[in-house]
């Protein structure tokens, strides 16, 4: 018999993996006129979307999270499975899974880790919490194929989603407040030849340490520049809230005025009291 699966969200995502599925599916959407598709049963509420389900996969916008599980709480089914696939805070997850601990649900934090177009149920997915082994095991069951274990308790596997996007996020900012710029200016085609040009990137490791130490020796200077870019930005009008940003951390961290140390271990000792603590 097929494990029946809820789906609380029935946008983007839930249509992509809804497909690929091995599960009787029903599906609850706040917006009436979602698409059908021909294996999902849309329901009218949540409680007919949760009524006979051991699992539920929670797919809505990341402001709506908390909501969607204060909301479902009271219909699951004892010992359901709450599947948090929302991209939100460590800390609105551990919200979330009190509301479901607390109605008798088991509450499980995923990551999706890539877009989930072409992906689809191939997307990778982590997976945290004191149910992981058993959540794993049903994801896995259902079609997805590319689960892991973060081992550790509710907000390990979204505090690798949320921190990672630091990067991926902010290298799409840049991108735009860079090319934007520099097509205004007429001289785009340069300024992408100018990056093509540069050094292969390395490993992330080494790329850390490597931006880590330019900063640390170089940051006020470098802070310097950042506020005649912005002066070029603001002329151009484009925009330079990223800029402004880059102006701060790298004089923040100019002005220690310290001697870079070798490898990111002990940089970011240096540059986080706490983690320095933790070491002595």
């Amino acid at each position: 018999m097929a494990i029946r699966v809820a789906m609380i969200g029935f946008g983007e995502a839930a249509m992509a993996f809804a497909p690929g599925l091995s599960a009787s599916l029903t599906a609850f959407d706040i917006k009436p006129d979602r698409p059908a598709l021909a294996n999902v049963r849309a329901t009218a509420s949540n409680r007919d979307a949760l009524a006979g389900a051991s699992a539920s996969l929670s797919l809505v916008t990341a402001d709506q999270a908390l909501k969607a599980a204060s909301d479902a709480a009271a219909c699951l089914e004892p010992g359901a499975l709450w599947f948090d696939m929302n991209s939100v805070a460590p800390e609105t997850k551990i919200a979330a899974s009190r509301v479901i601990e607390g109605a008798g649900g088991r509450y499980v934090d995923v990551a999706v880790m890539a877009p989930v177009h072409p992906a689809r149920t191939s997307v990778p997915l982590l997976v945290s919490g004191p149910h992981a082994e058993e959540a794993a095991a049903v994801l896995r069951a259902i079609g997805f194929t590319k689960v892991r274990i973060i081992e550790g308790a509710v907000g390990r596997a979204s505090s690798i989603k949320m921190i990672r996007s630091v990067m991926v996020k902010g290298i799409e900012a840049l991108t735009a407040e860079c090319v934007l710029a520099a097509d205004r200016a007429g001289v785009l085609d340069e300024v992408i030849a100018s990056l093509d040009a540069s050094p292969a990137p390395a490993d992330w490791t080494a790329r850390a340490d490597y931006n880590l130490d330019r900063m640390i020796e170089h940051g006020l200077r470098r802070a310097a520049e950042m506020e005649e870019v912005v002066k070029t930005l603001d002329s151009l009008g484009t925009g330079s809230a990223m800029t402004q940003g880059t102006v701060v951390r790298q004089r923040e961290i100019g002005a220690l005025g310290a001697t870079s140390p070798e490898g990111l271990a002990a940089k970011l000792a240096l540059l986080d009291p706490n983690r320095k603590a933790e070491a002595a």
